[in-house]
């Protein structure tokens, strides 16, 4: 597959990300204009994460039945019925649910983007497409938080909701008319629901220690990330008193980093290997969230989250690698819905660790747990995981690419 056709996935996912950066300063504050306590503005952040975890691997199935192109329009069609749903919520219950929904649908999204990427790039060059693929990500999240920050204040907490799911529509439509199915990830049928339960076990026994451990690994990197999306807007708002325009500069000032480190990150990955992107980012994430409960304003929580934000720009792309090296070619989906099942289980986990940590002792220690959560991912990533880059395989020419 040429590279030109990533673009059907690069696309979409520049306009999603921009979709999921406006909630992550409207989301926490959307969820307390509800009237309800830490731990259940926790839940709400936690839903969509949990609509993942439910999607994982039911969609990694779905993805050899239906194929690369249909999983991800279906995934992006739910995701943008849910966001509009998400707009007109009465109430805590419609709100996480609606929420689950979008977790649901983004499984679908994830895994076939996921498999798209991985079929499409040979192994020396697959950390620099999924570290691109993480900086167009990353682009989405420098500009959306300012958006969604200025729309909500200008027009209230739904309105980026409403936005979120017409661009959405705008990603169905370019995925439909450009992305190629590649009939190589269809599997023949594994005989039902018992075939398909007899493989995923099979698939288990033969990856399990690799599962075990890079999968920890993933499970605390996944889990430092989501948590800095759920302390930085309510520690901003409840501890400083910062309103959301100026939340949603700090996360946006903070992205800017992130994405800017991008391409470094896919040169270090595919010339040096994938431990000496990804050990880093975590470490420097665990820093820079041990910092947050020492910011006294607007500048010096501006500082802690520039950190983060240039660490978490150092591993761009390093899960999705991981992944697509660790996965075996003829379980693709299966393997990559175990592995999002693994990975979306520290994202759905943290913002609940976070609600009932700082609903029983504040705000500043469940920081403090998140930042002890980054340097574990680092330490298990670094000392239990073998590299998956095979450097003899290398070329000088692919060396020079």
């Amino acid at each position: 597959m040429r590279n030109s056709l990533l673009l059907p996935v690069y696309v979409p996912t520049l306009i999603l990300a921009f979709g999921t950066g406006m909630l992550v300063p409207v989301l926490p504050l959307y969820a307390r204009s509800f009237q309800i306590s830490y731990g259940l503005v926790g839940l709400v952040l936690a839903s969509r994460g949990l609509g993942n975890l439910v999607g994982d691997v039911p969609a990694g199935i779905l993805l050899g039945k239906m194929g690369q192109k249909w999983s991800m329009l279906v995934g992006i069609a739910v995701l943008a019925v849910s966001m509009l749903a998400m707009s007109w919520a009465r109430s805590v219950v419609e709100l996480v649910l609606y929420s689950f929904v979008a977790g649901v649908g983004m499984a679908m999204w994830n895994i076939s983007r996921h498999a798209y990427i991985t079929n499409a790039t040979p192994l020396q060059r697959r950390g620099r497409a999924n570290s691109i693929f993480g900086g167009i990500n990353r682009i989405g999240s420098f500009v959306g938080p300012a958006v969604g920050g200025a729309l909500a204040t200008a027009y209230g907490l739904r309105a980026p909701f409403v936005l979120y799911a017409a661009v959405s529509v705008v990603a169905l439509a370019i995925s439909a008319l450009s992305a190629e199915d590649n009939d190589a990830i269809r599997v023949e049928s594994r005989g039902g629901l018992g075939g398909h339960t007899r493989h995923l076990a099979q698939l288990l026994r033969s990856h399990g220690y690799i599962l075990a451990t890079a999968g920890t690994g993933q499970l605390l990197a996944q889990m430092i990330r989501a948590g800095r999306q759920t302390i930085v807007p309510l520690f901003a708002s409840d501890v400083l008193g910062l309103d959301v325009q100026a939340i949603g500069w700090i996360v946006t000032l903070s992205a800017f980093v992130d994405m800017s480190m991008f391409y470094p990150a896919g040169y270090i990955m595919d010339r040096f290997g994938r431990k000496y992107a990804y050990v880093p980012c975590f470490a420097i994430q665990a820093v820079g969230m041990a910092l947050i409960p020492f910011a006294t304003g607007f500048w010096s929580m501006l500082m802690a989250t520039l950190l983060i934000g240039f660490g978490n720009g150092l591993g761009s792309g390093t899960m999705l690698t991981l992944g697509a090296d660790l996965a075996p070619k003829e379980s693709m989906g299966e393997f990559l819905g175990i592995w999002r099942l693994i990975g979306d289980s520290g994202q759905s986990g943290a913002p609940l660790v976070v609600g009932g940590v700082a609903d029983l002792l504040g705000l500043s220690p469940a920081t403090f747990v998140i930042a002890g959560v980054g340097l574990a991912a680092a330490l298990v990533l670094g000392l239990l995981v073998p590299e998956t880059l095979q450097t003899e395989k290398k070329t000088p020419a692919e060396v020079q690419a």
